[in-house]
């Protein structure tokens, strides 16, 4: 079974790294083939030898089939390309717990009808998808809502009908990124977009509006108690720090956990604890079963003889299933919640049914059943966490071949502890591999963060939160306030260890191979006690621990365009020097490209500092995420055209104002602004644009120009000041692409080989504009842009390379 098993797993892992999906016919004939050789398998029965491998190779076609169909299924609700950026009306349910922000408010919508704007009868639009994800901003907010309509709180279950403008699913793309695209297919949204104010409809028909007041159905029975739950919680805890903190215990919601907080709790190792996870729902399980089980076990002083109707360890697994089932129902039936509850279910079953063979047996059971019901599970790395995590305590404690404890109270506690921490050792040990290879770091002190942390968390922060949520007043205020003081004071513990200079080893993400080798690394060191030589295990690690950022050979230039939407950043990286230039777009108080996108690709890669981040100039798309660098990686220099008291200034350790004429050279790498000129500083006449950083670089070989946001006055200056130095192989395209810049007259001396315009997808500028575009291509210019391509990479090297992260790293929904 357990070949069988792996090998449907295995097979629903190579479809999702696919690039397209397989035809009907082709699906068709690999089910058939898979059917018929399990049939010719179990009448043939060949040599063990030949049975294993033969079971994982059928059911390993079986779950490619499988995971093939569920793509196709959810694929199926497309929303039309021609309603992208349009205008349509939508009448359905809140779908979700809603997220209130400074901007506004996001929540999922549950489509029931949909009629084309100002359509005075209805007019049903397939196919169209069931469910979407939208945005409504507030009055304070300049955004798609124009920054007048004051928005009314929205709850789940409750039935609206909303003017919005939707997209299809679409997320940055970058190495090491986060695929949003993967993470939208697999909680059934099929399009993303935002709720359009009245005041922009063609008939002056107030559309936004609650036509009920909650709709009765078991999945908004669930949201709604959760909202309740929420409520509470913020009633009883207003503006205190950490609510967040309690409100992800008990309704598993982790927006609200503020970025400083995240970054704490994953320096030290304790992010999975922050939320209703796997742990917290296997310990209020066991807690619970444990109490029936001591229950059960002495029904006979109340004259009930329970045990004689039901043995006890049958109704502990019932009733430990049962609350793990209203605990993941808290969480919102969240898919890594479901996880947990398939295991556990997956436990008691073998349990009534008598049928517990081995740890391995169930953990492997359980494995099949989670891919079988999300095959997308595989794309998660807490999927891959949380079943490491259980396989290597089952290798390293000996799994069925553990001795049982011994009798008596002092010897079985000395036990206990032993097991405790051989099972510490072992998840500390055995998951550095996979740790390093999700994320490319490890938290050195992350035991003695979880040995504080998981039995204050789980034991007692947990169950306190979930009473004081149900109880009635004012007793569930002073249980929250408790958990709330202990939370605190963890936060402050953690605080403490997670500024230590050495909380965290990083290295860049290994190659597979290297992870493969590391893994057999750990498993040697974790083998049983009478295996030879476990010490050189270690030595496997080394490579993997040790490894140094890859950097272009001397006199080379590497250049990546990110993928930050609508705005612009730029790693240049020479043999011993790297250069940021923008740092793309902020998207709220501590959420921005910084954060979200540029920070994880450098410690993705090694890149622990920066020698120059050049912002070239004040708009929040170029600086936005410009703070939230400075504030998590050392950068020796910030040179720019901000203000002096900008707080991106204030923040930086040196700074320096770019200035035409400035150059210098880094490992045979020259480097040199075209501008602005000194006195445009003085004058008040010019806008930020006006005063872009203008920056060539240059090699022995190529050059490439980053332009900014300059216009076509500034190109102007430029073509008629310093024309023999505006000549480039790569050109950023400037301001995007936008109408006002990319002269003809700039182009014919530039002359690019190719042009880079980093936009964001179906951007509300209409960047680039369709007339500039194709300006370049006149000019016979190879054009490519983020929104398509994802991240750009470009070598500067004895010739000049390209690749484009959506082509080479294609998977079958993108672009879907």
């Amino acid at each position: 079974m357990r070949a069988a098993l792996l090998g449907f797993v295995f097979g629903v892992a190579i479809l999702q790294q696919q690039a397209e999906l397989f035809s009907y016919n082709w699906l068709s004939l690999m089910m058939g083939l898979s059917l018929l050789g399990i049939l010719l398998l179990l009448k043939l029965k060949p040599m063990p030898w030949l049975h294993l491998p033969a079971r994982f190779i059928l059911t390993a076609l079986l779950g490619f089939v499988w995971a093939s169909g569920y793509a196709y299924f959810y694929l199926s609700e497309e929303l039309p390309r021609k309603w992208e950026n349009q205008d349509v009306v939508l009448t359905g349910t809140i779908d979700s717990l809603p997220f209130r922000s400074e901007r506004g408010q996001r929540f999922n919508f549950a489509v029931e009808q949909v009629r084309a704007d100002g359509a005075g009868d209805l007019t049903l639009l397939a196919p169209w998808p069931s469910r979407v994800a939208l945005s409504w901003y507030g009055p304070d907010w300049g955004g798609d809502s124009g920054g007048v309509q004051k928005v009314p709180s929205v709850q789940p279950g409750e039935r609206w009908q909303f003017r919005v403008r939707l997209k299809r699913p679409h997320g940055n793309a970058n190495e090491f990124g986060f695929d949003y695209e993967a993470w939208l297919l697999e909680q059934g949204i099929r399009a993303t977009g935002s709720v359009r104010p009245d005041k922009y409809a063609q008939d002056a028909v107030q559309y936004n509006r609650k036509l009920v007041d909650f709709v009765w159905n078991p999945g908004n029975l669930i949201a709604s108690s959760r909202y309740k739950l929420r409520e509470r919680i913020h009633a009883a805890l207003p503006s205190q720090p950490y609510a967040g903190v309690l409100v992800a215990l008990v309704v598993g919601d982790q927006r609200e956990i503020s970025q400083a907080d995240w970054t704490v709790f994953n320096r030290v190792g304790i992010g999975h604890l922050i939320s209703i996870s796997g742990l917290h729902i296997t310990m209020v399980a066991g807690l619970f079963a444990g109490l029936v089980f001591h229950f059960w076990r002495h029904s006979f002083f109340l004259n009930l003889a329970l045990p004689l109707r039901l043995p006890a360890q049958k109704a502990a697994a019932l009733a430990g299933a049962l609350m793990a089932l209203v605990y993941v129902a808290l969480a919102g039936f969240g898919l890594p919640a479901q996880r947990t509850l398939i295991m556990l279910s997956v436990v008691a079953v073998a349990v009534w049914t008598g049928r517990i063979s081995s740890f391995s047996a169930v953990l492997s059971l359980a494995l099949g059943l989670v891919v079988l019901a999300d095959p997308w599970a595989v794309l998660s790395p807490g999927f891959w966490l949380s079943f490491s995590a259980v396989a290597i305590i089952v290798f390293a404690t000996g799994g069925d071949e553990r001795p049982k404890p011994p009798e008596g109270h002092t010897q079985g506690l000395l036990y206990t502890l032993r097991l405790a921490s051989l099972m510490q050792y072992a998840v500390t040990i055995g998951m550095i591999p996979l740790t390093m290879f999700l994320f490319g770091q490890m938290s050195l002190i992350s035991p003695l963060a979880n040995a504080v942390a998981i039995p204050l968390v789980s034991l007692v922060v947990t169950p306190l939160t979930l009473i004081g949520s149900v109880m009635p007043a004012p007793l569930s205020a002073w249980l929250l306030q408790i958990s709330h003081v202990l939370v605190d004071f963890l936060a402050r513990f953690l605080t403490y260890f997670s500024a230590l200079p050495y909380a965290v080893w990083t290295a860049p993400i290994p190659s597979f191979w290297l992870f493969v080798l590391a893994m057999l690394g750990v498993l040697w060191l974790l083998a049983p006690k009478a295996w030879p030589l476990r010490g050189l295990g270690l030595i496997c690690c080394l490579p993997l621990l040790l490894q140094t950022a890859k950097r272009p050979s001397e006199g080379e230039l590497h250049i990546t365009a990110l993928d930050v939407g609508q705005g612009m950043a730029l790693l240049l990286e020479t043999a011993h020097h790297r250069l940021l230039y923008d740092s793309g777009q902020g998207f709220g108080l501590e959420a921005d490209s910084g954060n979200r996108v540029i920070l994880p690709y450098l410690h993705a890669r090694g890149i622990n500092e920066l020698d120059v981040m050049m912002i070239s100039h004040n708009d929040s798309d170029h600086s936005g995420g410009a703070l939230s660098i400075l504030k998590n990686l050392p950068v020796e220099l910030l040179s720019s055209s901000l203000s002096l008291d900008s707080p991106i200034v204030q923040a930086a350790k040196q700074h320096r104002r770019c200035v035409v004429g400035q150059s210098w050279q880094w490992d045979g790498v020259h480097f040199e602004v075209l501008q602005p000129v000194a006195a445009s500083y003085e004058s008040t006449k010019w806008k930020p644009n006006a005063r872009s950083c203008v920056l060539k670089v240059s090699t022995r070989m190529h050059t490439i120009l980053l332009a900014g946001d300059i216009e076509a006055i500034q190109e102007d200056e430029l073509v008629n000041t310093i024309p023999q130095k505006l000549k480039a192989d790569v050109l950023l395209a400037p301001h995007h692409g936008s109408g006002t810049s990319s002269t003809a007259p700039f182009l014919k001396i530039v002359q690019p080989e190719l042009a880079i315009f980093q936009v964001g997808y179906l951007n509300r500028y209409q960047h680039p504009k369709p007339e500039v575009f194709q300006r370049y291509a006149d000019f016979g210019i190879k054009r490519l842009r983020t929104d398509e391509s994802g991240a750009i990479s470009i070598q500067f090297g004895a010739s000049l390379k390209t690749s484009q992260f959506r082509e080479e790293n294609a998977r079958y929904w993108f672009g879907r």
